[in-house]
């Protein structure tokens, strides 16, 4: 099995590599362009970028100052929505060359700071604390999940890799988290995931035998538990009454729950993630 570290430096790389597909795809706009409405209605292409360099900094904060960061989550209590809200607009009104760069720099630091935290860390976060490597995924999950806003708004292919496993990950751990989100108690049954996987393979979840089951492609499982994609817009099947109950309720992210996406593609209030 890699060690902690290893396996920090490796989440971390594929940070960067997924990173490094969105900024490819904004990094020659017009700036006329980064204020193309995206599916997440009221957010441009700007705004997304801008909350992917806000919440970089908000976990740079968490990894070298934690109480710095607990204080602020205090301080923000209930109000966590309009603050994302708040920093994504002014975020947004930066020059677009600006931002870019902020968003650069923001990532390259807390990518140093993830892989240099010592062993056994726990970073505050507006959800439970987390490990670097939950971290690392977890920005992963963010930068994908925001990436898809950005592409989809451009009109470009979604970013579709093996690195789609740890989004997938994410939302098969947070299955119990997503009920409790919706005041709703956990399953008591361990559910089975099956996704079929970019490169051809299968990826799985769980009891073989279990008779909650989900299955369908990785991209579609990741599109859903991060409320990119309404289900009926997806090739996932629910197999028992509590995988069919997941299906409308999977949440890979923190804080409260999203309003998600209407079908067909049609743009629902709210950022989702």
């Amino acid at each position: 099995m890699a060690d902690r570290s290893s396996l920090v430096a490796d989440l971390v790389g594929d940070l960067a590599a997924e990173s490094a597909v969105l900024d490819t795809a904004v990094a020659h706009l017009e700036d006329t362009a980064w204020l193309t409405p995206t599916p997440a209605e009221g957010w441009t292409v700007a705004h997304q970028v801008a909350h992917l360099a806000w919440t970089d900094e908000q976990a740079l904060l968490a990894a070298t100052d934690p109480g710095a960061f607990t204080r602020t989550l205090a301080e923000v209590g209930a109000r966590l929505g309009t603050l994302v809200d708040d920093a994504a607009g002014d975020g947004a009104a930066q020059d677009p060359a600006q931002l870019l760069d902020r968003w650069r720099a923001g990532r390259a630091t807390l990518a140093e700071a993830l892989v240099n935290l010592p062993d056994g860390t726990k970073l505050p976060w507006f959800g439970p604390p987390m490990s670097a490597t939950s971290m690392a995924t977890a920005r992963l999950m963010e930068t994908w999940a925001h990436g898809l806003d950005v592409t989809d708004a451009l009109s470009l292919p979604p970013s579709v890799s093996v690195r789609l496993r740890h989004i997938a990950h994410i939302g098969v751990r947070t299955r119990d988290f997503a009920f409790r989100q919706h005041g709703l108690a956990a399953p008591a049954e361990p559910f089975r995931v099956e996704l079929a996987a970019p490169d051809g393979g299968t990826w799985g979840w769980g009891p073989e035998d279990a008779a909650q089951r989900v299955t369908g492609p990785a991209l579609d499982f990741c599109q859903r538990v991060t409320q990119r994609r309404h289900r009926n817009d997806l090739a996932l099947t629910a197999a028992g009454a509590d995988a069919d109950r997941w299906l409308d309720l999977a949440q890979a992210f923190a804080g409260p729950p999203g309003p998600g996406r209407l079908p067909a593609g049609e743009p629902a209030a709210g950022t989702g993630a």
